[in-house]
């Protein structure tokens, strides 16, 4: 821009005329120049100063850096995708953001430092159980209880239905393939709908040495893959039933999976907005992060007792506090200020760290085989596909009810953050969570028992 610019005068009105100072265009680019959330400026100078930390051979993993290289590396990331023409707008940021850092680490176009301290920051820390904590609870707290409690009791009939149909065209598409009807089940449809790698891959994978007298290293290497190419058709499905919510208004309830009638919201639902002066204050805030905190310590008490999954027992429990009127509505003003702030702060630096800690790129390529591929998306897309008439026939937004199937195939935690960011629908975490857990959960074991009773 020339210096004749920066003295630039509205000559309509000679008695308004204003210079606009070097001070207010420097403002200017901080508040509208941005990649992702950060401002330009700011993105140059961590980008700057990462470098030189790589450049001198080491790069810290303690959280105030791991936070400027998570945010840089993953708003890149995920700003590249959005960018991107067509698929751009159907999901494409965050699928960038996950599997970019994963080919970047295997081709070693990523300095080994970042890797090594990505890797060791997203392992020693657990970040991902905060972020989902937070985001679980928050949602729920954001929920009319209404809506909450019909949501949770319909949502089971379309999964089931959806797992069901899923299982019978993916089975009758690998018969027309000629692949042998064991190998479509156990090492194609089940791991796809087995809840992802830590829930889902691992305990099959031990499972087929037990019974099927294979090194538990050769079972997780043919799963794995399966999950993963399962996770990204889910992630494309999302965002593709993201953009067809945008032109039929109709079918989605963003984020809400039962309509709304006027005049029924709940008194509960009323509270905060009564409550409040408009301006949640920092000590709020705090409660809602420090609430979303000690319920997922309950949730892993609960595992150790009775063996149900953290993240699933702090969903039921953060559940039964918002039926029973169990926080005041500050507080559940603050655990919304935080789920906001997780959802559009955090979820792109997650990706990235996941794609870079514990998404195996080559064995993603490896899956890639035209059979493999029809029988997936064929799969996946018949999942969905049910659940979307079977979510519209009973009254719920059926393409809500439809990324909330897509969590059925994903990769576990990490894969419902990027089915539900390319699904613009981060508020379905918990349903997402039920899907993936619990439904993973029930999959795996039935399947397993009835492999051993087959082989005995």
């Amino acid at each position: 821009m020339s210096t004749t610019d920066d003295t630039y005068i509205v000559v309509t009105d000679t008695t308004n005329a204003k210079k606009v100072s070097v001070k207010e265009k420097w403002w200017h680019i901080l508040d509208t120049w941005k990649i992702g959330i950060i401002p330009l400026p700011l993105f140059l100078l961590a980008g700057a100063l990462i470098g030189i930390d790589c450049l001198s051979g080491k790069l810290p993993s303690d959280i105030v850096v791991m936070v400027a290289t998570l945010a840089f590396f993953g708003f890149a990331c995920g700003e590249f995708g959005k960018r991107l023409p067509i698929i751009g707008k159907m999901g494409a940021a965050a699928i960038c953001a996950t599997f970019i850092p994963s080919a970047l680490v295997h081709y070693g176009l990523l300095p080994d430092v970042v890797v090594a301290s990505t890797t060791t920051f997203f392992k020693s820390t657990n970040i991902l159980y905060l972020y989902i904590c937070c985001i679980i609870v928050g949602s729920i707290m954001s929920m009319n209880r209404r809506t909450l409690i019909q949501g949770f009791l319909r949502i089971f009939f379309p999964m089931l239905c959806g797992e069901v149909a899923g299982m019978l065209v993916g089975m009758g598409v690998g018969l027309m393939l000629g692949l042998p009807p064991f190998q479509i089940f156990f090492f194609l449809i089940l791991p796809i709908m087995a809840g992802g790698v830590g829930e889902g891959a691992i305990p099959l994978s031990i499972g087929y040495a037990a019974l099927l007298h294979m090194e538990q290293g050769v079972a997780l290497g043919r799963i794995l893959p399966i999950v993963m190419l399962g996770g990204l058709t889910a992630i494309v499905i999302a965002g593709c039933l993201n953009r067809l919510g945008k032109r039929y208004p109709h079918l989605t309830g963003e984020g809400n999976l039962m309509p709304v009638k006027p005049g029924a919201r709940d008194e509960s639902d009323a509270e905060p907005a009564q409550a409040s002066s408009g301006k949640t204050d920092v000590t709020t805030i705090a409660a809602g992060a420090l609430l979303a905190v000690l319920l997922y310590m309950v949730g892993m008490l609960g595992y150790k007792l009775i063996g149900l999954p953290a993240p699933v027992g702090m969903l039921f429990i953060a559940v039964l506090i918002k039926l029973a009127h169990g926080v005041s509505p500050r507080m559940l003003e603050g655990s919304q200020v935080v789920y906001k702030f997780f959802q559009t702060s955090v979820t792109y630096p997650i990706l990235f760290a996941v794609g870079v800690a514990i998404t195996p790129w080559q064995e993603l390529v490896n899956a890639f085989t035209l059979t493999n591929l029809l029988v997936i998306v064929s799969t996946v897309g018949t999942l969905v596909g049910t659940g979307f008439l079977v979510g519209r026939k009973i009254g719920m937004h059926p393409i809500d009810v439809a990324i909330v199937s897509c969590c059925q195939s994903g990769q576990g935690g990490t894969g419902d953050v990027a089915i539900l960011t390319a699904g613009n629908r981060m508020s379905l975490m918990p349903f997402a969570q039920i899907a993936t857990r619990i439904g993973g959960a029930i999959n795996v074991s039935v399947s397993l028992l009835v492999l051993g009773n087959f082989i005995l």
